[in-house]
């Protein structure tokens, strides 16, 4: 081998060399940077994260791409420097994944309306459903409007039908928190078309029925819940229910022992036992 060759074979091993040890270095960075959300006994739970915070500080003076601006971006927002959070953010590229961080900025100062443009704008539909719960305690008229809102844009993009199953199933809590119980059992049922296994979603539109006085249909889908869930003592406290107002005090008074029996800490038994004595 010729020594120009050998020179040229060493300089590119130099450079693999270099690359590895970087992305290393970028490696164990990221460790650091994320070590809270690692196990305890994780290699990353052992990086220290100041070393992740100078690796990516160093990065960000030479080579400022998105990632490295994301992992500071979620350091400062970690350690309450909301303005870095936001300086850095700023610098990602425009997507979701900025959109999300500019998100928990402005949900970090309570600026809940901005942060909720923000979420609606990446899409962060666990991150949503939070904001529109917290905004639901202070105006439920307009946590509806909102819903549905979200539920259209789930729907557009044919990619989430849990999610928006689950959308039909808060924004039917909602109807209750505004008592329309009707109106709750309307969303209740489109949840149970998409997501027809969802006991939740099935036992709350058997709770639905019976505050309706459906108690035909309440049996049937309380019975239902247990076809799916036989352990389910929220199913069986409903039985009851509908048992005791039928008249029929014997069987009320099973239920709710059967119901003691498979799930002691089940929501409606409570309910069961006050309607009892």
């Amino acid at each position: 081998m010729a020594a120009s060759e050998r020179v040229a074979l060493g300089t590119v091993g130099a450079l693999v060399a270099c690359v590895l040890v970087c992305a290393a270095l970028v490696q164990f960075a990221s460790y650091a940077l994320y070590a809270q959300q690692a196990g305890p006994q994780s290699l990353a739970a052992h990086v220290p994260p100041t070393f992740g915070l100078a690796v990516y500080g160093a990065l960000d003076r030479v080579a400022p791409f998105g990632f490295v601006e994301d992992g500071l971006a979620h350091a400062a927002l970690a350690r309450g420097d909301l303005d870095a959070a936001q300086r850095y953010a700023l610098r990602m590229p425009a997507g979701g994944r900025r959109d999300d961080v500019l998100a928990d900025v402005a949900r970090a100062r309570g600026n809940a309306p901005l942060a909720l443009q923000y979420a609606i704008s990446a899409n962060d539909v666990d991150a949503l459903q939070s904001d529109i719960m917290t905004l639901a305690r202070h105006d439920v008229h307009a946590a509806s409007a909102l819903e549905a809102r979200v539920r259209g844009r789930l729907a557009a993009l044919g990619t989430h039908p849990d999610a928006v199953a689950e959308s039909y199933y808060i924004s039917g809590n909602l109807a209750n928190w505004r008592s329309q119980p009707r109106e709750a059992s309307a969303d209740y049922q489109a949840a149970i078309a998409i997501a027809p296994l969802n006991v939740k979603y099935v036992l709350s539109e058997a709770n639905e029925a019976y505050i309706l006085h459906d108690d035909a249909g309440a049996r049937r889908l309380f019975r239902h819940v247990l076809d799916l869930n036989p352990a389910s003592g929220d199913a069986l406290s409903g039985l009851g229910l509908v048992a005791l107002r039928a008249g029929h005090r014997g069987q009320a008074v099973a239920y709710l022992a059967r119901a003691r029996a498979v799930d002691p800490h089940a929501e409606m038994i409570p309910s069961l036992a006050k309607a009892l004595r």
